[in-house]
């Protein structure tokens, strides 16, 4: 059976990299794209995904417009979306979770935290 990829969605080069470092380094294949509008092509066509990592503040199409969309796909509708965002301010992970989204990080990533939210989509 082969292994689910986590999809990154971020504007920030620095963010993915990160993120792709921890990933790689548990042996979790990823991709990675820079706007919504990519993430919603690579969704279209690619079903190995298995989980996405969705930036909210991004310019053009935002996390919350990103995660509407992908919700709208028929075959994307149960897809394990957690946003990850700077601003954990108040009323913030509600907006994500209303938007769509399974589960909710704010940045500075906890890695462990990030780890285990995607064994748990991972695994399913």
């Amino acid at each position: 059976m082969e292994q689910k990829q986590v999809l990154i969605v971020d504007d920030d080069a620095r963010n993915i990299f990160a993120l792709k470092a921890v990933l790689r380094s548990r042996n979790i294949p990823c991709v990675s794209v820079s706007t919504g509008a990519e993430a919603l092509q690579v969704l279209s066509t690619e079903h190995a995904i298995g989980a996405v990592l969705m930036d909210i503040m991004m310019p053009d199409m935002d996390g919350y417009e990103t995660i509407s969309a992908v919700r709208a796909m028929p075959w994307n509708s149960r897809l394990p979306l957690i946003a990850v965002t700077a601003k954990a301010m108040v009323g913030d992970r509600e907006k994500c979770l209303e938007a769509g989204a399974d589960n909710y990080i704010s940045k500075p990533i906890d890695v462990d935290e990030l780890l285990l939210q995607l064994q748990q989509y991972l695994s399913e």
